[in-house]
């Protein structure tokens, strides 16, 4: 054991705030699990929990093993992994699966895994590809052709296919994307030239879906239902999920019910992962969703803190690139359980219950940390080149 922990690198107020998220998380996903079982009608919820126990150690094992990878190494694995992701995307669109007449392709079953969702991992390689190009191309002056073919085509495609079956997603990792070309100097009039080419996009999307919906069964129409209940709040039926979620934050109080004395629980769909937020609030109150805030806040000053610390253009940019989003979806999920955002279906990283996107966490996480390790930065300052004044992003941009 002594020598495991020696073989730990990396930010360990990192490593702290990842280890606290998880271990707290069991008591809210048991808790919630109940749902699950009397409701729905699916498993124990001491087999939840073990489900959930098995996914976390599975994620510290991909984060124990990714932040041994020297920064550097990204660069080239964000080019092979970038038409492998493309090609799940497309195969996992392709299959047309459909739960209650509403397309849900966005898992492919893997054997001894259950379903893996790829926009999570392909949001992941996007993040680093875009990092790399970006770092490329940092001290050469980029006009909007130049970038066209190595720059938004890959995430053009990555979007598009992401997009008919995940809004909330694709919408997500565009932002992120135009963040981190903001952050990275790209030309901004070139940035409001892709907003615009994205929003007439997703118009001409919405125009055709609504003109063939045979081709994306009831997607659109679901976006345009939760954004008109979250504006139309006097539409209980279409709210039933936010009003679930105010009762349980309202009834929380300052100190909550207590662990496991959730009563919104067994009412409130997807309380153990999209809104287990609301289930938090209600057991340990203000107190406690206050603190879960300032954790996660928290693990932004450190990401920041490890960026602007790192010796490379691409790995600040990578930091970033990877990092940034966790705390987004983070603060998405939070915001859309007190009615701050309409519903997305985001969940609340290393704490809700879930998978895919617990194990994408854990691999952005060790990249963060494999950056954060001044022994590899070290080897990565010896080997890059024509990256020179390693502050000049962070202060020029931020």
């Amino acid at each position: 054991m002594k020598s495991f922990f020696q073989n730990i690198k990396g930010d360990k107020a990192i490593w702290a705030v990842v280890a606290l998220l998880a271990l707290f998380s069991f008591l809210p996903v048991y808790s919630a699990s109940s749902n699950l079982v009397y409701v729905v009608g699916s498993g124990t919820t001491f087999g939840h929990l073990m489900k959930h126990a098995m996914l976390l150690v599975l994620g510290f094992g991909i984060i124990y093993g990714v932040h041994k990878i020297p920064t550097h190494f990204f660069k080239g694995l964000s080019l092979i992994a970038l038409p492998i992701v493309l090609v799940l995307l497309g195969f996992t669109l392709a299959q047309g699966t459909t739960i209650d007449g509403a397309n849900a392709s966005r898992w492919i079953s893997i054997p001894f895994v259950g379903g893996f969702q790829p926009s999570n991992l392909a949001a992941v390689v996007l993040m680093i590809y875009v990092a790399r190009y970006l770092s490329k191309v940092r001290d050469k002056k980029v006009t909007f052709k130049e970038s066209i073919v190595p720059l938004w085509m890959p995430v053009f495609f990555v979007v598009v296919l992401i997009l008919p079956a995940n809004f909330s997603t694709a919408a997500i990792l565009f932002s992120m994307v135009l963040l981190l070309c903001f952050l990275g100097g790209y030309p901004i009039k070139y940035l409001l030239a892709i907003v615009g080419t994205g929003v007439l996009c997703l118009t001409l999307f919405v125009l055709t879906a609504k003109a063939a919906p045979g081709l994306f069964p009831n997607r659109v129409d679901t976006w345009m239902s939760r954004i008109e209940s979250f504006s139309n709040p006097e539409d209980s039926e279409a709210n039933y999920q936010i009003e679930k979620a105010k009762i349980a934050i309202a009834t929380g109080g300052i100190v909550g019910k207590g662990a496991g004395k959730s009563i919104q629980k067994n009412f409130l769909p997807q309380s153990s992962s999209d809104f287990i937020y609301a289930i938090i609030v209600e057991e340990y109150g203000l107190i406690g969703g206050v603190a879960l805030m300032l954790f996660y806040l928290f693990l932004l000053f450190r990401i920041t803190v490890v960026a602007n610390s790192n010796a490379t253009i691409f790995g600040k940019l990578l930091v970033l690139g990877v990092g940034l989003p966790i705390i987004f979806q983070a603060l998405i999920n939070m915001a859309v359980a007190v009615e701050l955002f309409p519903v997305t279906g985001q969940n609340l990283p290393l704490v809700s219950r879930g998978g895919t996107s617990s194990w994408m966490t854990c691999l952005a996480i060790g990249i963060i940390l494999g950056a954060s390790n001044k022994e590899q930065a070290v080897e990565t300052r010896s080997t890059s080149i024509d990256e020179t004044n390693p502050l000049e992003i962070l202060s020029g941009q931020l």
